[in-house]
């Protein structure tokens, strides 16, 4: 995209901005035992029983690896998924600490040695 913008009469600026993305992972974290506070910030279903102790985050480039992120999360375990953007690369999982935690490590495995991303470590919270 490229954008101009009129600093003064004469004279113009032009901005390029560009995205260009890699296929990597680049947040793969586990919140356990998060206050009740964070599933509603976050716009979880209030109807769930987020008692379950636990919450996954995790973003990936190109953003419509999302889709296969979540896939293979749910697959994982007995996670849940609470939210995927394809359009961002955002995926938020819920569950148990161990059951997150399963999901987070099988997503990080499969695209480090099936689909070749880079990835990043798993960081716990």
């Amino acid at each position: 995209m490229v954008y101009a913008q009129n600093i003064s009469p004469e004279i113009k600026q032009r901005i390029i901005q560009e995205l260009v993305p890699g296929k990597q992972i680049s947040l793969a974290h586990i919140i356990a035992n998060p206050d009740d506070i964070l599933y509603t910030k976050l716009g979880l279903d209030p109807t769930i029983d987020y008692s379950r102790s636990a919450i996954g985050l995790m973003t990936v480039s190109p953003a419509e690896a999302a889709i296969i992120m979540a896939d293979v999360a749910i697959k994982a375990s007995g996670a849940e998924l609470g939210f995927v953007d394809r359009f961002s690369g955002s995926l938020i999982i819920t569950g148990t600490v161990s059951e997150v935690e399963a999901s987070v490590r099988q997503v990080i495995d499969y695209f480090d040695e099936t689909l070749g991303f880079v990835i990043c470590p798993v960081t716990k919270t």
